[in-house]
């Protein structure tokens, strides 16, 4: 199925439509035709701590939570979306993976080899494999580079290609990504912001990697144009056998091209499961809360968001026990005092929910 820039009338209609997929998890071949088999990347207790004041000789008055204990795993083939507002540390996340960030602690995993605190050298050949795309196609290309210099930048971090090599690279990816190879010598401001981030795709592409970390890879851009990027990007996905890392505050594009969701809610993953289980039985009350917002294209049927007051608690000082209790309207004297923990209630589907010790999903 195709992404289009059109809605359908179902009970939570996104802006997209769903791709039909297999439970995620299962070492089954997908409807697309990719094998999602063992696991390619595990995080394992991550944390990302920012200090607040202090200076060169005196400590930190405060520390930013950023991310605080997040632990997931993406396997090969699967496309694993990470949802959530805006400062609740997915980028953070996506970033630690790719090792742009430090974590403060934790263990990135990638293929059974740890990869938390290789130096540059020894990283040389992972970043080979784990690659990203960046939010803003503005500001993530250099104005100086032509399109060649820029698809073909990570050849040179990783041997030393001639200039007819880099060419010829780049007019094949500029064809794999919808852009014409004749462009090669243009620099970015020659193209709309759509184009743009398919040179950034290009580029993530350059060294044939195996995961490919999007950080609101189509959220700077229009809707339309939206819909002609998650197309390339799963279509990249299927040809190449890509892993993905999605990160996004829009459910309905995750819900399209994601096999599995992890909702983040202040630095910690507060419910994960395959998609289509997550769109039909949602568990966290901050998951239904999401969902509610989507707008419908039925001007007919008006959502009624779920309840939610107040706003984001503060990542430098988090409230006790469960961080989403102050919002929640199903909040008991539990939820004040203890911080629940990510547990399964199927063998796919895990929340950090009290209401879920022997409780159904909340409606």
């Amino acid at each position: 199925m195709r992404l289009i820039a059109a809605g359908r009338n179902d009970r939570r209609s996104h802006r997209f439509p769903r791709a039909t997929r297999s439970a995620a998890g299962s070492n089954s071949t997908r409807k697309r035709g990719v094998k999602v088999s063992s696991d390619l990347i595990i995080a394992r207790d991550l944390a990302r701590y920012f200090p607040l004041g202090g200076g060169l000789f005196t400590k930190p008055t405060a520390w930013v939570k950023a991310v605080d204990g997040v632990s997931f795993s993406v396997r090969k083939g699967e496309s694993f979306g990470v949802v959530g507002e805006s400062g609740c540390g997915k980028t953070t996340l996506g970033q630690m993976i790719v090792r742009l960030l430090e974590p403060t602690a934790g263990q990135v995993l990638f293929k059974g080899d740890d990869i938390t605190h290789l130096n540059r050298r020894e990283l040389s050949p992972f970043r080979q494999k784990i690659q990203i795309i960046f939010q803003d196609p503005y500001s993530s290309l250099d104005p100086r580079m032509t399109v060649t210099s820029i698809i073909t930048e990570p050849l040179l971090a990783h041997g030393k290609p001639t200039k007819a090599h880099r060419r010829q690279v780049a007019a094949d990816l500029m064809k794999k990504v919808g852009l014409r190879p004749d462009d090669q010598k243009k620099f970015p401001h020659e193209f709309s912001g759509g184009q743009r981030q398919r040179i950034g795709i290009a580029r993530a592409l350059c060294v044939r990697p195996e995961l490919i970390v999007a950080d609101e890879p189509v959220s700077a851009l229009d809707v339309s144009i939206q819909a002609q990027v998650i197309n390339l990007l799963g279509d990249l996905r299927d040809e190449f056998g890509l892993s993905y890392i999605f990160i996004s505050h829009d459910i309905s594009v995750v819900e399209h091209i994601c096999d599995r969701i992890a909702v983040m809610y202040l630095g910690g993953i507060v419910e994960v499961a395959p998609t289509e289980l997550f769109i039909s039985d949602q568990r966290h009350p901050y998951s239904a809360t999401l969902l509610a917002a989507v707008p419908r294209p039925d001007p007919n049927h008006r959502i009624q968001p779920a309840a939610m007051e107040g706003d984001v608690p503060s990542p430098i000082d988090p409230p006790p026990g469960c961080p989403f209790h102050p919002r929640c309207e199903h909040a008991f004297d539990r939820c004040r005092n203890e911080k629940p923990k990510l547990i399964n209630v199927t063998d796919e589907h895990a929340v950090a929910c009290f209401l879920n010790d022997g409780q159904g999903g909340v409606k």
